[in-house]
């Protein structure tokens, strides 16, 4: 038996995943409890079949939305609940086998160590990713450093990863975007902005074929233009940041050069 957390929960948002979601929720629910998940208005019978596994689960909680908001938009009605029934954290995964469940404790882990850090999964990949995906995402990752700074974010995009409940819901209530596939990079852009320090942690990430269960709902076209609009908007915003980031930045150095002008 998993023993509970009472400040940290797997939250995993979902859209018509396929049968991989039940593996998923499985080998969540044999690392970490509790494990929360949003089905975000699924047309699948997902909701029904996951309602069923929590007779088996006791950790598992599942959160039916009626209409599909988008996985940024299901993380915060997660996210929402999550603080209001006194959770400070939430490590998100996806639903479809992907991400490595067995990861969750090591993650947790370094979460409780460093509460007010975002802990990121830097994919590790294996033969079975497509390689226009693998190449594709080091333009986002580029973009996402420099709009940073260099805070330090390995990969924008992958979105296994710990976040403070409270630093996500004050970006994500300030602006009406991240509600959809641009939700995670722009979550660590925003928060890096907010002062939330990135702590990143390598991860196995495994892409299954249709034969094999796999279920992709990545559009190259209408996915790349909706992180291209993403980024252009934070780039606006980032020089008007600028002045306030580089401060930051270099006030660490000048204190640190001043002392030793003094020893």
């Amino acid at each position: 038996m998993i023993e509970r957390s009472s400040s940290h929960l797997v939250l995993i948002p979902s859209y018509n995943p396929g049968i991989k979601v039940y593996d998923t929720v499985r080998a969540a629910c044999a690392h970490w409890a509790p494990v929360w998940i949003v089905v975000d208005g699924s047309t699948d019978g997902s909701a029904e079949g996951l309602q069923a596994l929590t007779a088996e689960l006791p950790g598992l909680r599942v959160i039916v939305l009626s209409s599909n908001r988008g996985k940024g938009g299901a993380v915060l009605q997660g996210i929402d609940l999550a603080a209001a029934t006194g959770f400070t954290h939430v490590l998100t995964m996806d639903s479809d086998g992907q991400h490595p469940a067995d990861q969750i404790e090591k993650f947790m882990a370094v979460s409780m160590q460093h509460p007010d850090a975002m802990i990121l999964g830097t994919p590790v990949f294996d033969a079975s990713a497509p390689q226009l995906r693998v190449q594709g995402r080091r333009l986002s990752n580029a973009w996402a450093n420099l709009e940073t700074l260099w805070a330090g974010i390995d990969d924008s995009l992958f979105g296994f990863r710990v976040y403070p409940i409270a630093a996500l819901q004050r970006v994500m209530r300030h602006q009406p975007w991240m509600r959809h596939f641009d939700f995670d990079p722009e979550a660590v852009v925003r928060l890096c902005w907010d002062g939330v320090t990135p702590i990143n942690l390598p991860a196995q990430v495994r892409y299954y074929r249709r034969e094999e269960g796999g279920v992709s709902h990545f559009n190259y076209v209408r996915d790349n233009i909706l992180l291209t609009w993403m980024h252009l908007r934070l780039l606006v915003e980032f020089t008007v940041r600028l002045p306030v980031l580089l401060y930051r930045r270099l006030m660490p150095i000048c204190r640190l050069q001043f002392k030793s002008s003094r020893r």
